[in-house]
């Protein structure tokens, strides 16, 4: 599908991203969004980075099997799967061009929910403690890893108010979305998003996302975070704007 180098580069890079997400650095995973968007389509981008997202769980999930467990990802789950029967239907209801400016949105909300928890910890702490908010965060995560694989931010939230350790948080959203990412498979292909031809790029790039895990990992104890998010969140920020102008 890709015979431009330069298109080629882009693709490589957002799974690069993606691998780099996996092994902790969860905001990027919005700049892969973007980037396949602009590379492929707002809507074949959506199924074409899921193959690679459960490839890059596969690989991140044994790593971080000994931290965290499934308690928190069962009482998520049901409101996560209202969320993703929803995307899915929207999905199937509009056409590329909306597409595109709804994933803009969708990554523009989770730039905001981190930039919110970070310049406003007491009011972020307020909001989470209220009623709802983990239903709110489940459906929310729900619909936005189906329009736009884009639900790591508002997981890692919700997480964060429960207090749990780094590592910890690291291991249940591994858990959380490689369950995930098994249930959107039959609803992508349900909607040819998956595809004879996707599967060959994800081939191609596949080996990026294992070199984003990888490096991910090296990083991830060498580079301060809070540091490295804000790059992501303001480099998300700018592209979900773009998206959002079509």
């Amino acid at each position: 599908m890709l015979d431009d180098p330069k298109m080629l580069l882009i693709a490589v890079l957002a799974a690069i991203c993606i691998g780099l997400a996996k092994a902790g650095f969860t905001g990027i995973s919005m700049v892969s969004v973007v980037l396949l968007a602009d590379v492929y389509g707002a809507k074949p981008s959506v199924g074409l980075a899921l193959p690679l997202l459960i490839a890059a769980d596969l690989m991140a999930y044994p790593a971080f099997l000994k931290h965290g467990s499934w308690k928190p990802v069962w009482k998520l789950l049901p409101a996560a799967l209202a969320g993703l029967l929803a995307g899915w239907w929207l999905l199937g209801e509009i056409n590329d061009h909306v597409a595109r400016r709804l994933i803009g949105g969708c990554v523009l909300l989770m730039v905001l929910l981190q930039a919110f928890r970070t310049l406003k910890p007491q009011r972020f702490k307020e909001l989470a403690d209220s009623h709802g908010f983990g239903l709110s965060a489940g459906i929310l995560g729900g619909f936005s890893t189906m329009l736009a694989n884009a639900a790591g931010p508002v997981i890692q939230l919700y997480l964060l108010t429960r207090r749990i350790p780094k590592m910890e948080m690291i291991g249940i959203s591994a858990r959380f979305f490689l369950l995930i990412n098994l249930i959107k498979v039959p609803l992508n292909a349900r909607l040819a998003l998956i595809t004879e031809a996707s599967l060959w790029e994800n081939a191609k790039l596949l080996p990026a996302v294992f070199i984003g895990i990888i490096f991910g990992k090296w990083m991830i104890g060498r580079v301060p975070q809070a540091v490295f998010e804000w790059m992501v969140v303001g480099f998300s920020f700018l592209a979900a704007v773009r998206l959002l102008r079509g």
